[in-house]
C-alpha cells in the first residue's frame, strides 16, 4: 500500500505506517451507530436551577478550593468560512456582475459602518453602486485591505464601544476571564490554540491590550499558545477508499477535527478548565449574565467532583482498596478478609446510594455485576474519571452538538453530545429522539482534571474511539473522504462524568457568519 517514499513521508510526521493503515481501514469499516435511548431533557438529563439554586452554585464555586484554574479557546484555523457568502459576492462583482440586493453581500456593505473594523479612509463612505460594493468586499478581504478573508477569527475586530474603544475576539476572552478565572494570586490563565502561521497576529493582537487590561481590571494575564500536533491529522481517501494521493504522488493528510485537542487539553496543569470557543463573546454590557452563568457551571462542576471525590473516599475507607492491592501474593488469609468486606452490609448499602446518585445525577443506569466485588470494582470505575459539566441552551435553531442519553458497550447508560452524522436516521428510535431534543450545546463547558488523590488523569485514556465519522471534502478539484477523529466535546469526553445544566441564550452569542456581528449582543 505504501511506497518507500510513503513511508519517510508518514514518519516524517512522528506518525506510523500502522497507524495510518489503520485509519485507512476505519475508512471502509467506517464508524458505528451511538444506540441512542432517550434525549437529554429538562428533569431527564438537563439540570433545571431556580434562581435560588443558580445563586448557590456560583457561591459554591467562589468558596470551593481548586488547584488552579484556566480558560481554553480553541481558536485556529482562519475565518474564510465566517466571509464565505462575502467572497462569492465578491467573484460576482469581478465578474462584470451585481449582487442581488438582499444577498449578504449587499447587506454587508450598506451596513459597513457598524462593525468595529469599518475606517473611512479605508472604504469610504458606501454607494448603490456594484463599483463601491466591489472596492468594499475587496478591502475587507483581500490583502489590498484588511485581509479578513484569511486572517483567523480570534484577531479580528468584532465590537466598537460608545467610548471608541475596539476590541478583537481575543481581547473580549481576555475581558471575560479576568471576571470569572481569576485565581487566588490575581491571575488569569489561557492556553489559546492556534495555527503556526498566526501566532504573530495573536501576539499583536494580545501585546495590543495586555498592559492596558491588566492596569485596569488589576489582573495579571498568563497566556499560553498551543497548536494542534501534525501527529495528529489523518488520511485523506478517494471514494474507493484508496489514500489520496496529490499531483506530486504524496499522500494528503488533513487536520482531523478539534478532537485532535484533546492532546492539547491533555497538557494543562491546572484542576479546572472552562472551555468556550474563540467567536462566542459579546460586548461588555452582557458580561455580568455571561460571567454568573459561567460561575454557575463552574460551581456545579466543583461540587460534583466533591461529591465524587467523597464517595471514593468512603469506598476505600470501607474496602481497604488500597491497602488490599498493596498486598502481596503470599498472605492470601489477609487478602481473604479484605475481599470479605465487599460483601458487608455496610459496602452494599453505599454501592446503592452511589448507584442511585449516578441514576439521579448523571443518567447512569449500572448494569447488573456478577458479584459484590465486581459491583464495586465497577462503580470506583464510573467515578474516577474526568469530569464536564456543559451549559445547554434552548434550541433555537443554531448549529451545535445535541444532548442525549445513550446506552454503553458495557450495558451502562450515560449522557452524551451528538452530532447529527452520529445518529442512525434509518432507526426510528434514533430519529424520534432527534426530534425530541430541546436544547443544544454551545460549546460552553467547564472541566475538572484531577482525581481524589490530587493527580492529573490522562484525557486520552478516556477517549471513544469509536465516535469519529467520516466527512466528504475535495482537494483541487477532487473529490476525497477525510477522517475526523472523535470530537474534544464529542468522544473525546465520552468516558468522563457529564452533567448538563440549562443557561440562558443570552450567554450564546456565536459569530459565525459576519452578519452575526451585526446582532444586538456585538453592538454597544
Amino acid at each position: 500500500m505504501f511506497s518507500e517514499k510513503d513511508i519517510r513521508q508518514i514518519e516524517g510526521r512522528n506518525s506510523s505506517v500502522e497507524e495510518v493503515k489503520a485509519q485507512v481501514e476505519r475508512f471502509r469499516k467506517g464508524f458505528p451507530w451511538m444506540k441512542i435511548e432517550a434525549p437529554a431533557t429538562p428533569g431527564h438529563g438537563i439540570t433545571v436551577l431556580g434562581e435560588e439554586e443558580a445563586q448557590a452554585a456560583a457561591d459554591y464555586y467562589e468558596k470551593a478550593e481548586i488547584h488552579g484554574k484556566c480558560k481554553f479557546v480553541p481558536a485556529s484555523g482562519a475565518a474564510s468560512r465566517m466571509f464565505k457568502d462575502l467572497f462569492s459576492g465578491l467573484d460576482t462583482l469581478r465578474s462584470g456582475k451585481d449582487v442581488a440586493p438582499d444577498s449578504p453581500a449587499a447587506k454587508f456593505v450598506a451596513d459597513i459602518r457598524k462593525f468595529a473594523f469599518y475606517d473611512n479612509e479605508l472604504f469610504g463612505t458606501p454607494e448603490d453602486t456594484a463599483e463601491s460594493r466591489r472596492k468594499i468586499l475587496g478591502r475587507t478581504l483581500t490583502e489590498e485591505g484588511l485581509g479578513y478573508g484569511s486572517k483567523p477569527k480570534g484577531v479580528l475586530k468584532f465590537h466598537r464601544y460608545r467610548n471608541g474603544e475596539v476590541r478583537t475576539a481575543i481581547a473580549e476572552h481576555l475581558v471575560e476571564a479576568q471576571e470569572y478565572m481569576r485565581n487566588s494570586d490575581g491571575t488569569a490563565n489561557l492556553v489559546v490554540t492556534i495555527s503556526p502561521e498566526h501566532r504573530q497576529l495573536f501576539e499583536e493582537a494580545l501585546a495590543e491590550v495586555r498592559e492596558e487590561y491588566e492596569t485596569r481590571y488589576g489582573v495579571k494575564y498568563n497566556v499560553t499558545f498551543t497548536y494542534q500536533d501534525k501527529s495528529t491529522d489523518t488520511i485523506a481517501v478517494d471514494v474507493e477508499n484508496r489514500p489520496f494521493r496529490t499531483e506530486t504522488d504524496s499522500l494528503l493528510f488533513r487536520p482531523a477535527g478539534h478532537g485532535a485537542l484533546i492532546h492539547n487539553l491533555n497538557g494543562i496543569e491546572e484542576e479546572v478548565v472552562s472551555i468556550k470557543n474563540i467567536d462566542n463573546v459579546a460586548v461588555e454590557r452582557l458580561l455580568p449574565v455571561t460571567a454568573k452563568y459561567k460561575k454557575v457551571l463552574l460551581g456545579k462542576a466543583v461540587e460534583l467532583r466533591d461529591r465524587i471525590f467523597g464517595y471514593l473516599h468512603e469506598l476505600d475507607a470501607a474496602t481497604g482498596e488500597g491497602m488490599a492491592q498493596a498486598l502481596p501474593p503470599f498472605i492470601p488469609s489477609l487478602t481473604q478478609n479484605y475481599d470479605e468486606r465487599y460483601m458487608s452490609p455496610e459496602v452494599q448499602t453505599l454501592c446503592n446510594d452511589i448507584e442511585e446518585f449516578l441514576l439521579n445525577e448523571l443518567c447512569i443506569r449500572m448494569p447488573d455485576a456478577q458479584d459484590c466485588k465486581t459491583r464495586v470494582r465497577n462503580l470506583r470505575k464510573k467515578l474516577n474519571r474526568p469530569v464536564r459539566v456543559c451549559g445547554m441552551v434552548r434550541n433555537q435553531g443554531e448549529p451545535g452538538g445535541g444532548p442525549f442519553i445513550i446506552e454503553e458497550k458495557d450495558g451502562s447508560t450515560s449522557l452524551q453530545i451528538l452530532e447529527s452524522v452520529q445518529i442512525n436516521m434509518s432507526d426510528k428510535k434514533a430519529r424520534a429522539a432527534l426530534a425530541g431534543a430541546t436544547h443544544f450545546n454551545p460549546v460552553d463547558i467547564v472541566c475538572c482534571l484531577h482525581d481524589y488523590r490530587g493527580n492529573r488523569f490522562d484525557l486520552t485514556e478516556h477517549v471513544d474511539e469509536e465516535a469519529g465519522f467520516i466527512s466528504s471534502k475535495s482537494y483541487q478539484g477532487r473529490e476525497l473522504k477525510a477522517l475526523e477523529l472523535p470530537g474534544l466535546w464529542n468522544g473525546s469526553m465520552s468516558d468522563w462524568n457529564t452533567m448538563f445544566v440549562e443557561v440562558p441564550l443570552e450567554t450564546f452569542n456565536p459569530v459565525k457568519v459576519v452578519l452575526d456581528l451585526l446582532r444586538p449582543a456585538h453592538q454597544d
